[in-house]
Order: structure tokens, then C-alpha cells, then sequence
């Protein structure tokens, strides 16, 4: 129950980021936005209706047509995302920032705005429009959620440029993409991990230094060179960014000659990470 206040609280306060962003950046700057609320903007700019209510329309629509792809838990955190969001927007519509710089207004409007979603994606819910359509994409291609979201945005985007104008289509693609950066940082947390694969004919020393003094797990995968044919141990190792100098120190003072690999780690699960949730 605790965790379920706590996930609504992160969604109404992401939907009132959200809607500052719209109302405080977005609108005052003739921007436009992608998905629902970008069409919610080019009605507005055309006809004065308001965002809130037709981004209650539309998401409503949305909603009922993609609710099957979500789970129980996804759909009820999405209506009250919907629901707030709106009601934000209405409610918000008439507050305003002085500031007649177009780039930090488009810098701020997508910190809120990538804060705001990033909150709401983050506990589980959307905010319906395209971000039904990225998390689809997301649960059957494993396409990041805000780089998908960011793609689908992108084609409502250039739809608004007959509209805004170039000037205000280009301020808007760099809002877009700022918020997507802080929507990342939100959703995967302020702990990157790292994947290391270290091929070395010393992988047993290399393994204990990494047990004894960074406690962590190594995993030996068998393999063996394709020129050679000769049977090969690869050390695995998950880490987090800032070990990476020590684990090269360690491989540098025992195998000056290893084969080191490192990726990037979106999420990581298990004995000493995060708890792999159902």
C-alpha cells in the first residue's frame, strides 16, 4: 500500500511538471511537443482549444484502444497520469515566466517535461498517447522506452512545422531531445553499470584480485580462439563505472597483454545490484 502511494504521489507530481513545461515554455514560445500534446499544441495554435480537454479527448481514445498491451497496473497509473495532467494543464494555463530567450526557454521546458515523464514511466504508468505506443515497443522489440517515445514524437514534431516555422521546429527538437536525455537519466537511475569481458591467459589471478579486493562476482565463460582452436576462460564481470579504473589497474599489473571488451549497462539485477522485482 505504502508503494502504491508513493507511485501515485511520483505520478501527479510528474503530470504537474509536465504541464508547467507546456504552459510555462511550450506554449508562451510557440514550440510544438510530440505525441497527443503535440496535436493538443497545433489545435491550440489554430483553433484556441484547449490543451487540457482535447489531451483528455484523445488520450481517453488512446486508452481504450491500447489499454490490452498494458497490464491492470500500468492502465490504472495511466488514467490518473491522463486525468492529472489534464486537469494541470487547465489549471495552469494562465501562469507564466518572464523570459524571452527562446534556447534556455526550450532547456527548461525539456528538464521539466523529461522529469515529469521520466517520474511517471518510472513507477509504472504513461502518460497514454505515444508513450502507450513506446512502451508497446518496449515490451515486444525491447526498444528503449525513451528513445522509442522520442521517435514517435519526432514524426508529430515535423507534422507541426507548417504551423510554427522553422525556427520554432528546430528550438523544438532540441527541447525533445533534452528531455529525452533527462527522461533516461530519470527512468535508469544516476548509476550506470558496466559489462567487462577480459580474455587473458592469467584469468585465475585476474579473477581472485577482483574477488579479493573489488567483491565482485566473476563469471568464466569457456570459448576458444577460432585461429588457435585453443580452449579459452573469458572472464565476465558487471561493475559500476566508477571501478572500471581499479578493475584496468588489477588486468594492467598482472596481464599487461589481456583482451579487455566494456559495454554499457542499461539494468542490472541480482546479488549485489538491485533486486530483481516481479
Amino acid at each position: 500500500m505504502k508503494k502504491r502511494i508513493s507511485d501515485i504521489v511520483s505520478i501527479i507530481v510528474g503530470a504537474l511538471l509536465f504541464s508547467l513545461a507546456v504552459n510555462l515554455f511550450v506554449i508562451p514560445n510557440e514550440f510544438g511537443e510530440g505525441g497527443v500534446t503535440g496535436l493538443t499544441m497545433i489545435t491550440y495554435y489554430l483553433y484556441q482549444w484547449s490543451p487540457g480537454i482535447v489531451s483528455l479527448i484523445l488520450n481517453a481514445l488512446l486508452l481504450i484502444v491500447g489499454y490490452k498491451f498494458l497490464d491492470k497496473t500500468t492502465t490504472v497509473y495511466t488514467i490518473i497520469a491522463v486525468f492529472f495532467n489534464s486537469l494541470f494543464l487547465i489549471l495552469t494555463k494562465n501562469w507564466h515566466i518572464a523570459s524571452d530567450e527562446l534556447i534556455i526557454n526550450a532547456i527548461f521546458g525539456g528538464i521539466l517535461s523529461g522529469v515529469g515523464i521520466g517520474m511517471i514511466i518510472r513507477v509504472g504508468g504513461t502518460t497514454a498517447g505515444s508513450t502507450i505506443i513506446a512502451r508497446i515497443l518496449h515490451k515486444f522489440l525491447d526498444w528503449n522506452v525513451s528513445y522509442a517515445l522520442l521517435l514517435v514524437d519526432l514524426v508529430v514534431v515535423f507534422a507541426s512545422y507548417f504551423i510554427i516555422g522553422v525556427q520554432s521546429l528546430m528550438f523544438t527538437i532540441v527541447m525533445l531531445y533534452i528531455a529525452t536525455k533527462v527522461m533516461d537519466f530519470i527512468i535508469e537511475g544516476v548509476n550506470p553499470k558496466k559489462a567487462v569481458t577480459i580474455v587473458s591467459k592469467e584469468q585465475d589471478k585476474i579473477a581472485e584480485q577482483v574477488n579479493g579486493i573489488m567483491d565482485r562476482g566473476v563469471t568464466v565463460i569457456y570459448g576458444r580462439g577460432y585461429y588457435t582452436k585453443e580452449p579459452k576462460e573469458l572472464l565476465y564481470i558487471v561493475i559500476s563505472k566508477q571501478e572500471v579504473t581499479m578493475l584496468k589497474k588489477i588486468v594492467r599489473s598482472i596481464d599487461k597483454e589481456a583482451f579487455i571488451t566494456i559495454h554499457d549497462v542499461r539494468d542490472v539485477f541480482g546479488e549485489g545490484f538491485v533486486k530483481l522485482a516481479k
